[in-house]
C-alpha cells in the first residue's frame, strides 16, 4: 500500500479519515459504547467488559485518546476514561456534515 498524499485533501477531509480510522475497529467501538452507557470515567472495567487482554485494551484506549474522542485522569495507579464532550462533539459535527451533503430527495436510481 503506498503512501498516502495528505496534502491534497483538505484538513476536514483528512481529520475525518483519521477519526473514522479509529473508529474502525469493534473493540474501540464496545469501548466507546461501554463509557456512554455509562455516561462516567471508568477504570479497569474494560478487560472484563471486552473479554481482551489489558495490554490489548490500552492499545486500542490509546488509539481513542490519541483523536481525542476520549479523555483520561490518572487516580493513583490507574487511569480513568470518559468520552472526551467537545471532541464529541467535533466529530459529530464532522459526520453530520459529510451525511448531510448527500440529498436523497431524487427517484433513488443513482446507477
Amino acid at each position: 500500500m503506498g503512501i498516502t498524499k495528505t496534502d491534497l485533501f483538505t484538513e476536514v477531509q483528512n481529520e475525518l479519515a483519521l477519526t473514522a480510522k479509529a473508529l474502525a475497529h469493534p473493540a474501540r467501538i464496545a469501548i466507546i459504547q461501554h463509557l456512554v452507557r455509562a455516561n462516567a470515567c471508568i477504570n479497569g472495567e474494560f478487560v472484563l467488559e471486552l473479554g481482551l487482554a489489558q495490554a490489548t485494551v490500552s492499545q486500542h484506549l490509546r488509539e481513542l485518546k490519541d483523536v481525542g474522542i476520549i479523555q483520561g485522569t490518572i487516580e493513583g495507579n490507574s487511569i480513568s476514561y470518559c468520552i472526551n464532550p467537545k471532541r464529541w462533539s467535533e466529530i459529530k459535527g464532522l459526520l453530520n456534515t459529510l451525511f448531510d451533503q448527500y440529498d436523497n430527495s431524487g427517484d433513488g436510481n443513482c446507477c
